[in-house]
């Protein structure tokens, strides 16, 4: 048996179990809550109902997990994809219990019920969160993944294995690209160094290539030049030895959200809305800051107090560095942080510009002479930005955004990325969660730019979650 259908086959037995532990254990919990049990272990009268009630909810509950897919290895270890699932299954089984009890009059325990549905729920997505973080581990050391053909044009097949080495987590392994309609070339393609295996515009060719490597699906990206009904008799014959189809098509960095999808004469369209910051979203995103930076800085004012005395008896100078930053549409505004650095920092820059750690245009130097003691304890954990809760509670700054820049750097911007500039930059963002100062100035920006696009309040909520670990983790703080 193939080492690809071992792990699919694994991860949906695993999953099986859990799902049934925690069911059980949600539903046998909510029974003795609402009814008790005697020592003996006997039930009587409405209880014993209650219990043939729980054996059936059970089984049913596992039963609709799987009806709904949630075990399908296509969406396990990444995307929200798996999760809704769950959720979807456990409020639809409890809403025919609620018609059920409704219709036929039955006078179902609130208490029961209103127990049995959130543990059990709560408990089937924390379940699927530790097996997904074990997936993950797998999956970054090259295990349980889909071995994919690239096919496309030798650029979007290029751009395709960069994107998809970038996310391991999500299970997709390239292991070879067939570049059809192109006359000859090297052995390797040039960028992503994977084998080439064909390049005749034809289904058979291609699922000999298919059968040569072993791949376990096809993802066709732009580029290919493949007749339209060539491909679609790729996929019946794919189809017959389930191999898996993917269509990668050329949208980078496109939310999923945004994308809707609409038949029209047989042809799957592909619509991609535009988000837009205006109006109700605007206003719901600066009441958020407005509450939540109001909230911070009356739970964070006994630490910030310790930390300007503590940052006063360390070093000669104010407690506070206000820097110019650039703001929305390039406004300028004055950052607030609690000082880090020696008084004259900003005027011994160059004198070390040639030792720069950072990403070209950033400066970042991991031992820094001008940081103060108590200013590398600081700057490890984020306490030094813990002032910029006043700019966001003022409105120049937002929780969460792009890095706020300065302006040498803005002065050095290409035109596409000056459309970081089209919100308010945040205390934190994409680019704080994904390793800071460890990123290259290409990732920087298309993190950025990520936001811009597919800016949400739900992905602001779950950066902010992201940010706590970040933290704590210290990756990419000097």
């Amino acid at each position: 048996m193939p080492a690809d259908t071992d792990w699919r086959r694994r991860s949906a037995r695993l999953l099986g179990i859990v799902d049934a532990f925690i069911v059980v254990w949600a539903v046998v919990g909510a029974f003795i809550i609402r009814f008790g049990i005697d020592p003996d272990f006997v039930v009587a009268g409405q209880e014993v109902a209650y219990a043939w009630i729980s054996v059936a909810l059970v089984l049913v509950w596992w039963f609709m997990l799987g009806a709904w897919n949630s075990r399908q290895s296509r969406i396990l270890g990444s995307g929200p994809d798996e999760y809704k699932r769950v959720a979807a299954a456990s409020l639809w089984l409890f809403g025919l219990v609620a018609i059920v009890s409704y219709v036929f009059r039955v006078d179902t325990a609130r208490g029961y019920v209103g127990v049995a549905l959130p543990v059990g729920l709560l408990g089937l997505l924390m379940g699927r969160w530790l097996i997904r973080q074990h997936l993950n581990v797998n999956r970054q050391r090259g295990n349980s993944m889909s071995r994919l053909l690239l096919l496309g044009g030798p650029s979007a097949v290029a751009h395709l294995a960069a994107s998809l080495d970038r996310a391991k987590h999500a299970g997709y392994l390239p292991i070879a690209a067939y570049i059809p309609g192109s006359h000859g070339g090297p052995a390797f393609e040039p960028e992503s160094g994977l084998p080439v295996l064909g390049h005749k515009p034809d289904a058979r060719s291609i699922i000999e290539a298919i059968e040569a490597c072993g791949a376990d699906a096809v993802a066709v990206s732009a580029g290919v030049q493949l007749h339209p009904q060539t491909l679609r008799h790729l996929g019946w014959d794919l189809a017959s030895r389930n191999v898996g189809l993917i269509m990668a098509p050329a949208l980078t960095d496109i939310a999923g959200p945004r994308i809707h999808t609409q038949q029209v004469a047989g042809l799957p369209l592909i619509h991609v809305t535009t988000p837009t910051l205006e109006g109700g979203q605007r206003v719901a995103k600066r009441l958020f800051d407005v509450v939540i930076s109001g909230f911070l800085l009356l739970a964070a004012s006994p630490v910030m107090a310790v930390v300007a005395v503590l940052v006063k008896l360390d070093s000669k100078g104010p407690v506070l560095f206000v820097q110019e930053r650039v703001g929305i549409e390039g406004k300028p505004f004055g950052m607030l942080k609690f000082r880090s650095m020696v008084v004259d920092a900003e005027e011994r820059l160059a004198e070390l510009t040639h030792r720069n750690e950072g990403n070209g245009v950033l400066f970042k130097l991991k031992n820094d002479p001008r940081v103060t003691r108590i200013g590398g304890v600081l700057r490890k954990y984020s306490l030094d930005e813990l002032p910029q809760l006043f700019n966001i509670f003022a409105g120049s700054m937002s929780l969460v955004g792009p890095r706020p820049p300065l302006p040498r750097e803005v002065e050095a911007y290409e035109h596409d990325v000056r459309r970081r500039l089209l919100v308010k930059p945040g205390l934190t963002g994409l680019w704080q969660v994904s390793g800071r100062s460890n990123l290259s100035w290409q990732d920087s920006v298309r993190l950025d730019l990520y936001y811009v696009e597919n800016w949400s309040l739900a992905g602001d909520l779950l950066i902010i979650l992201r940010t706590v670990r970040a933290v704590f983790h210290s990756t990419g703080a000097y």
